[in-house]
């Protein structure tokens, strides 16, 4: 029997974190390529990115592997990333978004792999996947938006300091910024919060930590549900005092180094590929949203309260070689029904994905901070991953 009353622990990083600021820009180069690929004609199932970025004191590196309209240029590319700094906030001495030194290193994709990946060429017919590896995709019943809740809450805090920041003149406030929540588990069930850190950059040099605790709290109280934070609650925010010098200019960041921040908070498996700087023919990122959505479809479906969902491809192969749900034998169906239900219901195919979750648009940059699950889906087809329109196609089948 598993256990019912432990704790569990997640952490989440801010916009203006090194990692994130890297994982912004590589996403807006994705969505770059997408709308100015669409708005040249090209269709948008022919897109092809790969973009790494390395952030540092004045410094953005970007390298990888593009296909695209032939209108987009370095100094289109290096507007964007300006664009993504100067939103995160960034206007220090160190990391500055109109100085900031920025190198473009893109060049085309290797034509080995695109010829796995473009439909009609290679060894297989149909458009296969952009890389092998294996994916997972997780939902259960313990917030409404069917995430566990030490990492959604460890989002919820970072989100609102970020909009107290931008559009409520909280200037004491810097972009970079790291968020744990410790949460107590009874009868299986989520029940308060034992402990909550935060270290949080602020521009004041004269703030010390009880100020910038007196300052945040209010914030933190206000997103964390009702009675979870008591007496009890261990509190640790910068706990080692002044927190001034922050984002690439107190440490480097690299695309893809948050990849469970990015995912579950440790809750669940993840298969190891990053998601930010590459389109969804990489099905590191579609799949994994696939996944996903699969994942919150089940237990919206009230099938099970919870259920682990794995994928995994070949390159240049179109199917999955495998599918595994795991329930922990206690779904309303066996796993070997649900498997069989979801082969049944979607194409698991990358151009299936792509078409089902509408996939080939520039939608990516919104997803590089606070997490690419657990958000509410938007008009223009962002976080399409999140909907839950398939749970009658999946109770028809059980």
């Amino acid at each position: 029997m598993s256990r019912q009353t432990y704790y569990f622990t997640s952490e989440s990083v801010a916009e203006g974190h090194p990692d994130k600021v890297a994982d912004r820009i590589s996403d807006e180069i994705v969505d770059l390529y997408f709308r100015e690929s669409i708005k040249d004609g090209m269709s948008p199932w022919d897109v092809r990115v790969a973009a790494e970025t390395m952030t540092t004191t004045n410094k953005v590196i970007v390298a990888g592997e593009t296909r695209g309209s032939d209108k987009i240029t370095t100094d289109m590319i290096i507007e964007r990333a300006r664009a993504a700094i100067k939103d995160i906030g960034y206007e220090q001495d160190g990391f500055h978004w109109q100085t900031a030194d920025i190198e473009i290193l893109l060049h085309a994709q290797s034509v080995d792999i695109a010829q796995g990946v473009d439909q009609g060429t290679g060894l297989h017919v149909e458009e296969g996947a952009g890389d092998q590896g294996i994916m997972f995709g997780y939902a259960c019943k313990e917030t409404p938006v069917l995430m566990p809740a030490p990492i959604h809450y460890s989002h919820k805090i970072l989100q609102r300091l970020a909009k107290a920041r931008k559009t409520e003149g909280v200037t004491q406030l810097g972009p970079d910024a790291k968020s744990q929540v410790s949460v107590r588990y009874e009868n299986g069930k989520p029940v308060a919060a034992s402990a909550i850190v935060l270290s949080t950059q602020h521009l004041d040099v004269n703030m010390s930590s009880a100020d910038v605790a007196d300052l945040v709290k209010p914030y933190i109280y206000e997103v964390m549900p009702e009675g979870w934070i008591t007496d009890e609650t261990v509190w640790h925010i910068n706990p080692t005092g002044k927190f001034v010098i922050g984002g690439p200019d107190g440490d480097s960041g690299l695309t893809g180094r948050k990849i469970i921040v990015d995912t579950y908070g440790g809750a669940a498996p993840h298969g190891g590929g990053a998601f930010s700087g590459k389109d969804p023919t990489k099905v590191d990122r579609s799949a994994a949203y696939m996944a996903r959505y699969l994942a919150k479809n089940i237990v919206a479906a009230g099938i099970s309260d919870w259920v682990n969902i794995q994928l995994s491809y070949a390159i240049g192969v179109a199917e999955p070689t495998s599918i595994y749900v795991d329930m922990g034998g206690k779904g309303q169906a066996s796993e070997d029904a649900v498997e069989a239900a979801i082969r049944n219901v979607v194409s698991l195919t990358p151009r299936g994905i792509r078409k089902h979750l509408d996939l080939n648009k520039p939608i990516y940059a919104r997803t590089s901070a606070y997490g690419h699950f657990g958000r509410q889906p938007t008009e223009d087809g962002g976080f399409s991953w999140e909907k839950t329109d398939l749970v009658e196609a999946l109770k028809a089948q059980l």
